[in-house]
């Protein structure tokens, strides 16, 4: 009967636990009609497979199609490997701009890494995404073989 009153107990306190996990969504930020948007180009660069210690740059090209100016606040990079640079000063309605980021090809294999901006407009942050796969530099020759004393040997 024991066992019956505690597994009876159990099955209610876990049904109750897991009504209790519904998640709430939030509600997304208004967006200000009047405010800046940043509209990307693409939001996903893709390397392609590239040679170790080869070109570990790409651009990412954005136009402010909001009515306010455009302020990119940070850009973090998902790794160390991963470094974006981005223009400090405010981005002027229908000017635009490029976000430039850097990936160390020296790191042989596939990779996928993000940038994550947050600027002044409504959205909170957004999120860029690089791809490739760096394969690994082929060795070069050894060299002209050693000489073996004579000019006719």
């Amino acid at each position: 009967m024991k066992k019956f009153l505690s597994a009876l107990t159990f099955t209610v306190l876990a049904t109750v636990w897991m009504s209790a996990q519904v998640t709430v969504s939030p509600t997304p930020a208004p967006v200000d009609e009047n405010g800046p948007v940043m509209t990307l180009e693409t939001t996903e660069i893709d390397y392609g497979k590239i040679e170790q210690g080869a070109d570990p740059y790409r651009v990412f090209k954005f136009t402010n199609t909001g009515k306010a100016p455009l302020v990119i606040e940070t850009a973090k990079g998902s790794c160390g490997c991963t470094v974006p640079t981005f223009p400090k000063e405010p981005i002027s309605p229908s000017e635009s701009g490029e976000i430039k980021v850097r990936y160390d090809t020296n790191r042989v294999g596939k990779f996928t890494k993000t940038v994550t901006l947050t600027t002044n407009e409504g959205v909170q942050t957004r999120t860029l995404r690089i791809s490739g796969e760096v394969t690994a530099k082929p060795t070069e020759p050894d060299g002209v073989p050693a000489s073996t004393g004579g000019f006719n040997n």
